[in-house]
Protein backbone atom coordinates (compact mmCIF):
# COMPACT_ATOMS: atom_id res chain seq x y z
CA UNK A 1 0.00 0.00 0.00
CA UNK A 2 1.14 3.36 -1.16
CA UNK A 3 1.25 5.70 2.19
CA UNK A 4 3.56 8.45 1.51
CA UNK A 5 2.15 11.50 0.26
CA UNK A 6 5.84 12.84 -0.20
CA UNK A 7 7.01 9.74 -2.34
CA UNK A 8 7.68 10.53 -5.99
CA UNK A 9 5.31 8.36 -8.01
CA UNK A 10 2.61 10.37 -5.93
CA UNK A 11 4.19 13.72 -6.46
CA UNK A 12 3.79 13.27 -9.79
CA UNK A 13 0.20 12.51 -9.87
CA UNK A 14 -0.58 15.26 -7.67
CA UNK A 15 1.43 17.31 -10.70
CA UNK A 16 -1.26 16.76 -12.71
CA UNK A 17 -3.48 19.38 -11.10
CA UNK A 18 -1.53 21.45 -13.58
CA UNK A 19 -1.43 22.43 -17.03
CA UNK A 20 2.11 22.38 -18.02
CA UNK A 21 2.87 19.06 -16.06
CA UNK A 22 -0.24 17.75 -18.05
CA UNK A 23 1.35 18.56 -21.22
CA UNK A 24 5.01 17.61 -20.60
CA UNK A 25 3.37 13.81 -19.82
CA UNK A 26 0.34 13.93 -22.11
CA UNK A 27 -1.44 12.52 -19.58
CA UNK A 28 -4.57 14.00 -17.16
CA UNK A 29 -6.05 13.24 -13.82
CA UNK A 30 -9.15 11.63 -13.42
CA UNK A 31 -11.28 11.34 -10.21
CA UNK A 32 -14.49 9.54 -8.37
CA UNK A 33 -15.61 5.75 -9.52
CA UNK A 34 -18.12 6.93 -11.70
CA UNK A 35 -15.91 8.75 -14.16
CA UNK A 36 -13.47 5.86 -13.49
CA UNK A 37 -16.19 3.30 -14.48
CA UNK A 38 -16.85 5.32 -17.71
CA UNK A 39 -13.09 5.50 -18.53
CA UNK A 40 -12.47 1.32 -18.18
CA UNK A 41 -15.59 0.60 -19.90
CA UNK A 42 -15.23 2.54 -22.75
CA UNK A 43 -11.78 3.72 -23.22
CA UNK A 44 -9.51 0.70 -20.97
CA UNK A 45 -6.84 1.61 -23.61
CA UNK A 46 -6.24 4.87 -22.18
CA UNK A 47 -6.34 4.16 -18.42
CA UNK A 48 -2.64 4.15 -16.87
CA UNK A 49 -2.60 3.37 -13.77
CA UNK A 50 -5.72 3.62 -11.26
CA UNK A 51 -5.43 4.60 -7.17
CA UNK A 52 -8.01 3.01 -4.56
CA UNK A 53 -8.38 3.43 -1.15
CA UNK A 54 -9.64 0.34 1.08
CA UNK A 55 -12.66 1.52 1.38
CA UNK A 56 -13.75 2.51 -1.99
CA UNK A 57 -12.69 -0.69 -3.07
CA UNK A 58 -15.18 -2.27 -0.60
CA UNK A 59 -17.63 0.21 -1.47
CA UNK A 60 -17.06 -0.05 -5.39
CA UNK A 61 -15.55 -3.49 -6.64
CA UNK A 62 -17.03 -3.46 -9.57
CA UNK A 63 -14.71 -0.33 -10.67
CA UNK A 64 -11.68 -2.77 -9.37
CA UNK A 65 -12.96 -5.81 -11.05
CA UNK A 66 -13.12 -3.89 -14.51
CA UNK A 67 -9.50 -2.25 -14.18
CA UNK A 68 -8.21 -5.74 -13.31
CA UNK A 69 -10.16 -7.44 -16.54
CA UNK A 70 -8.32 -4.34 -18.89
CA UNK A 71 -5.17 -5.20 -16.84
CA UNK A 72 -4.48 -1.88 -15.60
CA UNK A 73 -2.32 -1.47 -12.72
CA UNK A 74 -4.03 -0.83 -9.50
CA UNK A 75 -2.50 0.24 -5.99
CA UNK A 76 -3.84 0.43 -2.66
CA UNK A 77 -3.37 4.01 -0.82
CA UNK A 78 -4.15 4.99 1.91
CA UNK A 79 -6.70 8.19 2.84
CA UNK A 80 -4.31 10.55 3.76
CA UNK A 81 -2.05 9.88 -0.06
CA UNK A 82 -5.49 9.92 -2.56
CA UNK A 83 -5.85 13.32 -0.63
CA UNK A 84 -2.79 14.67 -1.84
CA UNK A 85 -3.26 13.03 -5.19
CA UNK A 86 -7.14 14.43 -5.62
CA UNK A 87 -7.80 17.79 -7.14
CA UNK A 88 -11.70 18.05 -5.05
CA UNK A 89 -10.98 18.64 -1.12
CA UNK A 90 -12.99 15.74 -0.61
CA UNK A 91 -12.19 12.73 -3.46
CA UNK A 92 -14.46 9.87 -3.23
CA UNK A 93 -11.86 7.54 -2.70
CA UNK A 94 -10.24 6.81 -6.57
CA UNK A 95 -7.72 8.25 -9.06
CA UNK A 96 -6.67 7.30 -12.08
CA UNK A 97 -3.59 8.59 -14.63
CA UNK A 98 -5.18 8.51 -18.09
CA UNK A 99 -3.75 9.08 -21.48
CA UNK A 100 -4.69 12.19 -23.43
CA UNK A 101 -6.97 11.72 -26.41
CA UNK A 102 -8.17 14.64 -28.14
CA UNK A 103 -9.45 13.92 -32.33
CA UNK A 104 -8.56 15.93 -35.44
CA UNK A 105 -11.00 18.61 -36.42
CA UNK A 106 -10.45 16.47 -39.90
CA UNK A 107 -12.07 13.44 -37.52
CA UNK A 108 -14.97 15.44 -36.67
CA UNK A 109 -15.83 16.53 -39.70
CA UNK A 110 -15.32 13.19 -42.19
CA UNK A 111 -17.40 11.18 -40.00
CA UNK A 112 -20.72 13.25 -41.12
CA UNK A 113 -21.83 14.62 -38.21
CA UNK A 114 -25.63 15.85 -38.16
CA UNK A 115 -25.08 18.11 -34.64
CA UNK A 116 -21.88 19.22 -33.14
CA UNK A 117 -21.14 21.88 -30.14
CA UNK A 118 -18.60 24.75 -30.65
CA UNK A 119 -16.99 26.68 -27.76
CA UNK A 120 -14.85 30.08 -28.26
CA UNK A 121 -13.38 31.72 -25.36
CA UNK A 122 -15.28 29.67 -22.88
CA UNK A 123 -12.94 30.21 -19.36
CA UNK A 124 -15.36 28.29 -17.26
CA UNK A 125 -13.90 24.64 -16.58
CA UNK A 126 -17.60 24.07 -15.05
CA UNK A 127 -19.26 25.13 -17.99
CA UNK A 128 -16.76 23.18 -20.39
CA UNK A 129 -17.84 19.72 -18.92
CA UNK A 130 -21.07 20.17 -18.31
CA UNK A 131 -21.59 21.57 -22.08
CA UNK A 132 -19.85 18.18 -22.69
CA UNK A 133 -22.02 16.52 -20.70
CA UNK A 134 -25.07 18.00 -22.11
CA UNK A 135 -23.92 17.03 -25.68
CA UNK A 136 -23.17 13.62 -24.94
CA UNK A 137 -26.66 13.37 -23.69
CA UNK A 138 -28.32 15.06 -26.50
CA UNK A 139 -26.79 12.75 -29.13
CA UNK A 140 -24.12 15.17 -30.45
CA UNK A 141 -22.03 14.05 -32.74
CA UNK A 142 -18.60 15.87 -31.61
CA UNK A 143 -17.51 18.77 -29.26
CA UNK A 144 -15.15 21.15 -30.44
CA UNK A 145 -12.54 23.49 -28.53
CA UNK A 146 -11.80 26.70 -29.94
CA UNK A 147 -9.38 29.86 -29.67
CA UNK A 148 -8.44 30.04 -25.85
CA UNK A 149 -11.22 27.90 -24.25
CA UNK A 150 -9.93 26.18 -20.90
CA UNK A 151 -7.76 23.29 -21.44
CA UNK A 152 -10.26 20.32 -22.62
CA UNK A 153 -8.24 17.80 -19.09
CA UNK A 154 -8.32 20.34 -16.61
CA UNK A 155 -9.44 18.69 -13.67
CA UNK A 156 -12.31 20.52 -13.07
CA UNK A 157 -13.88 20.27 -16.96
CA UNK A 158 -13.18 16.12 -16.84
CA UNK A 159 -15.40 15.47 -13.04
CA UNK A 160 -18.02 18.20 -14.64
CA UNK A 161 -18.27 15.71 -17.62
CA UNK A 162 -18.91 13.21 -15.30
CA UNK A 163 -17.49 10.23 -17.70
CA UNK A 164 -18.66 11.89 -20.75
CA UNK A 165 -15.55 12.87 -22.46
CA UNK A 166 -14.82 9.07 -22.99
CA UNK A 167 -17.80 8.81 -24.82
CA UNK A 168 -18.00 12.29 -27.55
CA UNK A 169 -15.17 13.22 -29.58
CA UNK A 170 -13.80 16.80 -28.63
CA UNK A 171 -11.45 18.23 -30.33
CA UNK A 172 -9.03 21.24 -29.30
CA UNK A 173 -6.98 23.79 -30.74
CA UNK A 174 -8.97 24.98 -33.76
CA UNK A 175 -9.24 28.52 -34.71
CA UNK A 176 -13.26 29.65 -34.85
CA UNK A 177 -12.58 30.81 -38.31
CA UNK A 178 -11.30 27.41 -38.88
CA UNK A 179 -14.15 24.84 -37.39
CA UNK A 180 -17.13 27.70 -38.52
CA UNK A 181 -15.61 27.69 -42.45
CA UNK A 182 -15.39 23.30 -42.04
CA UNK A 183 -19.07 23.31 -40.71
CA UNK A 184 -20.80 25.20 -43.65
CA UNK A 185 -18.17 23.19 -45.74
CA UNK A 186 -19.56 20.29 -44.69
CA UNK A 187 -23.27 21.26 -44.44
CA UNK A 188 -23.91 22.10 -41.24
CA UNK A 189 -26.13 25.38 -40.51
CA UNK A 190 -24.45 27.53 -38.01
CA UNK A 191 -26.23 28.49 -35.01
CA UNK A 192 -24.82 31.46 -32.29
CA UNK A 193 -26.62 31.37 -29.09
CA UNK A 194 -26.62 34.73 -27.34
CA UNK A 195 -28.58 36.98 -25.63
CA UNK A 196 -29.01 39.38 -28.90
CA UNK A 197 -30.84 37.35 -30.93
CA UNK A 198 -33.68 35.80 -32.39
CA UNK A 199 -36.44 33.98 -30.02
CA UNK A 200 -35.43 30.08 -30.29
CA UNK A 201 -39.07 29.47 -30.53
CA UNK A 202 -39.01 31.24 -34.23
CA UNK A 203 -36.01 28.87 -34.95
CA UNK A 204 -37.90 25.82 -33.59
CA UNK A 205 -41.33 26.57 -35.70
CA UNK A 206 -39.44 27.33 -38.84
CA UNK A 207 -38.12 24.13 -39.42
CA UNK A 208 -34.57 25.26 -39.02
CA UNK A 209 -33.24 23.13 -35.74
CA UNK A 210 -34.00 19.46 -38.05
CA UNK A 211 -31.38 20.25 -40.10
CA UNK A 212 -27.41 19.27 -39.13
CA UNK A 213 -26.46 22.24 -37.05
CA UNK A 214 -23.51 23.42 -35.06
CA UNK A 215 -23.92 25.32 -32.13
CA UNK A 216 -21.52 28.01 -31.20
CA UNK A 217 -21.30 29.12 -27.30
CA UNK A 218 -19.29 32.04 -26.85
CA UNK A 219 -17.57 33.50 -23.60
CA UNK A 220 -19.51 33.69 -20.27
CA UNK A 221 -18.46 37.23 -19.16
CA UNK A 222 -18.07 38.43 -23.22
CA UNK A 223 -20.34 36.39 -25.63
CA UNK A 224 -19.26 35.84 -29.17
CA UNK A 225 -16.33 37.85 -30.96
CA UNK A 226 -17.24 39.22 -33.76
CA UNK A 227 -15.77 37.81 -35.77
CA UNK A 228 -17.53 34.75 -35.03
CA UNK A 229 -21.17 36.29 -35.37
CA UNK A 230 -20.02 37.20 -39.08
CA UNK A 231 -19.47 33.75 -39.65
CA UNK A 232 -22.96 32.09 -38.50
CA UNK A 233 -26.21 32.25 -40.37
CA UNK A 234 -28.14 33.24 -37.17
CA UNK A 235 -28.05 34.50 -34.02
CA UNK A 236 -30.53 32.44 -31.36
CA UNK A 237 -31.27 33.35 -27.74
CA UNK A 238 -32.84 31.13 -25.12
CA UNK A 239 -35.58 33.22 -24.07
CA UNK A 240 -36.06 33.96 -19.99
CA UNK A 241 -39.69 34.12 -18.77
CA UNK A 242 -39.42 34.33 -15.32
CA UNK A 243 -37.11 37.45 -13.50
CA UNK A 244 -33.79 36.04 -13.74
CA UNK A 245 -31.07 38.48 -15.10
CA UNK A 246 -29.30 35.86 -17.00
CA UNK A 247 -29.09 32.38 -18.20
CA UNK A 248 -25.77 29.74 -16.80
CA UNK A 249 -24.15 29.38 -20.26
CA UNK A 250 -23.73 25.42 -19.34
CA UNK A 251 -27.78 25.70 -19.14
CA UNK A 252 -28.47 27.54 -22.13
CA UNK A 253 -26.20 25.41 -24.27
CA UNK A 254 -28.27 22.15 -23.09
CA UNK A 255 -31.02 24.07 -23.87
CA UNK A 256 -30.35 24.33 -27.74
CA UNK A 257 -28.92 21.35 -28.25
CA UNK A 258 -31.79 19.27 -26.85
CA UNK A 259 -34.08 21.78 -29.11
CA UNK A 260 -31.78 20.18 -32.21
CA UNK A 261 -32.27 16.89 -30.88
CA UNK A 262 -35.62 16.87 -30.54
CA UNK A 263 -35.75 18.51 -33.84
CA UNK A 264 -33.76 16.02 -35.75
CA UNK A 265 -35.63 13.04 -33.93
CA UNK A 266 -39.26 14.24 -34.68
Amino acid sequence: MLDNPRSPRVRAVTKLAKKSARADTGTFLLEGPQAAREALAWRPDLVVELFVTEHALRKHDDVVALAREAEVRTELVAEHVLDAMADTVTPQGFVAVCRQFPVSLDAVFDASPRLIAVLEEVRDPGNAGTIIRAADSAGADAVVFSGHTVDLYNPKVVRSTTGSIFHVPVAVGATIEGVLTRAKAAGLRVLAADMAGDDLLVARVSGELAEPTAWVFGNEAHGLSDDAVALVDRVITVPIYGHAESMNLATAASVCLYESAFAQRS
